[in-house]
């Protein structure tokens, strides 16, 4: 589980994320990673949000899917440096994953993303 400071919560800083202002994203076939750095966070921790669509199956396989990303990204989350907002995307493919694959992804995106 991500601590409360760790997490992205307002719609308007899931939209910030996505299509702000410097914006970028990082995307495979199992998760798309959306980041924004903000000079108003530059000492804040780092915070991510989840969007797991209808697309990637029922209310449970969704909820399934987006604990798993939330457990992985608990291990990643120190590894992002401060300032940085996320928001990590699941696609379809995603629900089908094993946990080494969803990991591995997350953490291929999550360079690519936060190293421009």
């Amino acid at each position: 589980m991500l601590p409360a400071r760790h997490r992205l919560r307002e719609s308007a800083d899931f939209a910030s994320a996505v299509r702000g202002p410097g914006a970028s994203r990082a995307g495979g076939r199992l998760v798309v990673v959306h980041a924004n750095r903000t000079d108003a966070r530059a000492d804040l921790p780092p915070r991510v949000g989840f969007v797991v669509s209808k697309a990637v199956g029922n209310a449970v396989v969704r909820n399934r899917t987006k604990r798993r990303l939330r457990a992985s990204m608990a291990g990643h989350v120190n590894r992002v440096p401060t300032g940085w907002d996320l928001v990590v995307r699941a696609n379809p493919a995603a629900a089908q994953a094993s946990w080494v694959e969803l990991d591995a992804a997350l953490g291929r995106q999550l360079e690519k993303v936060t190293c421009r």
